[in-house]
């Protein structure tokens, strides 16, 4: 399973007016302003505040020429390249893990729980659209205007997300077209980014202090209320996992050239995690129908379901009754604490937006992340697993403090140091990454490719230029 390009937005906010053109979520955002936003812009280079365009932060009431548009190298040092990188990073990580995966189990999502490197992929994306977020709304001028707008993005990105993952695309060796209304897979990687990123921006945009920060204290105190809907969010998901009871269910299965099997599982229990027996399958299952749910679970990949685990492989004799269940990675309840994932990168963003001193950023950043991943190994150490498929806390602020480390470094080596040309690859991946997705993760170009033949599917482009079919 590949994830999504997040919102290609790396670009301190324009300080001083104008707009800057967008596309939604993911591409550029549109500048909005606020009249709380400082009036100044972050040099990244030097690490500190210059003035607007070239005037004082005191201005005088003299007559002065209207300012000429600023250098380039001016407007380049303006975008936070470290984002276009880390996003970029992740692209080629998804891509990696989708083509390695199958042969590398170490590259390959983990079949339940525990953690992998392609388990990275979804989370430091969400991580990405928030750290954004905190960028591409420093000001709001309109909020009911800022509000439709996103709520237009976000579902310009869910339903290019029924297209490219409800069943449209068949893959590249059954080059069919079209999808049963009755069996579309409604949930996704796309579906999930545009949940988060509604409700992150919705956070941003209305529910924020207007408290000056001049510590990271500060921080807390301004940004209050979004912390407490991330810790509502998280409480809400805790107490709907441990506190559901999850009745026995039953579903039907056919393999090709079988005969329909019916298939009952017994549960009755409370609080299970076991693949089964869990209330983010269950709520999916009672919400959504089981024939809406993907259809190739990652759990059939696990010992108790495959002889040749951590592969897939023929079931074992004794295998469980839901090994052949469907379950959708991305359903509505893992959905739930994705946002707050999201919401931890929005405040990172925050970080850049309100301290102009690298040293500043740095402990702002490296402190929490830090301290996340020593509470969600803690968690995991007493029984709070870190799973993926669940999207359990420990996961949650696991994955959110790596990808906090992470761009902590590339934005030392970038935005710091300026090692620019060693990451101009995954820059410009960053910068394209739904194209990328779009093209690569989800088939359009490999279908494309296989797509047009001439007399034989054999005879198709890739036989042309003499690669072969």
């Amino acid at each position: 399973m590949g994830a999504a390009a997040a919102a290609n937005e790396g670009a301190l906010p324009e300080p001083c007016g104008g707009r800057r053109p967008g596309a939604g979520p993911m591409g550029r955002y549109e500048l909005v302003r606020s009249d709380d936003a400082p009036a100044v812009a972050a040099d990244l280079e030097a690490g500190t505040a210059a003035p607007c365009d070239g005037y004082p932060k005191r201005r005088v009431f003299t007559p002065s020429p209207s300012p000429s548009p600023a250098p380039a190298s001016t407007r380049y040092r303006q975008r936070l390249v470290s984002l276009d990188v880390f996003r970029g990073i992740t692209v080629l990580l998804m891509i990696i893990v989708d083509d390695a995966g199958a042969f590398i189990p170490a590259m390959n999502h983990s079949p339940w729980d525990g953690v992998t490197v392609a388990d990275f992929v979804m989370p430091f994306f969400l991580f990405i659209v928030g750290v954004a977020l905190a960028l591409a709304y420093k000001r709001v001028p309109d909020k009911l205007d800022a509000s439709r707008k996103a709520l237009l993005r976000a579902l310009k990105l869910f339903c290019l997300g029924l297209v490219l993952q409800g069943g449209f695309f068949h893959g590249v060796r059954s080059l069919s077209f079209g999808v049963d209304l009755q069996e579309i897979r409604l949930m996704g990687v796309l579906q999930r980014i545009a949940i988060a990123y509604l409700l992150t921006a919705l956070c941003e945009i209305w529910i924020r202090g207007d408290e000056d920060v001049d510590y990271g204290y500060d921080l807390l105190k301004r940004y209050r209320y979004q912390l407490f809907v991330g810790a509502v969010v998280a409480i809400t998901y805790m107490s709907l996992l441990y506190g559901t009871y999850v009745p026995d269910w039953e579903y039907q299965t056919s393999a090709p050239g079988s005969t329909e099997k019916h298939l009952f599982v017994k549960c009755g229990v409370r609080g299970d995690t076991s693949p089964g027996c869990n209330a983010v399958g269950m709520i999916d299952r009672k919400i959504l129908g089981i024939q809406h749910l993907y259809g190739r679970p990652v759990y059939a990949r696990s010992k108790q379901c495959s002889i040749d685990s951590p592969q897939n492989g023929p079931l074992p004799s004794d295998a469980p009754s839901w090994c052949q269940a469907p379950f959708d990675p991305e359903g509505l309840l893992s959905s739930v604490m994705a946002i707050v994932t999201c919401l931890i990168g929005l405040q990172y963003g925050h970080v850049i937006v309100h301290f102009q001193k690298h040293r500043e950023r740095m402990m702002n950043w490296l402190i929490p992340s830090f301290s996340m991943l020593v509470l969600a190994f803690a968690m995991d150490f007493f029984g709070l697993h870190m799973n993926k498929p669940l999207y359990t806390l420990s996961y949650t602020l696991g994955t959110a403090g790596a990808a906090g480390l992470l761009f902590s470094g590339i934005y030392t080596l970038v935005d710091i140091y300026g090692y620019r040309r060693p990451t101009v690859a995954m820059e410009w991946m960053g910068m394209h990454a739904l194209m990328i997705y779009v093209l690569i993760a989800c088939n359009v170009l490999p279908i494309f490719i296989h797509g047009f033949y001439w007399k034989e599917p054999k005879n198709n482009l890739l036989k042309f230029i003499g690669i072969g079919a």
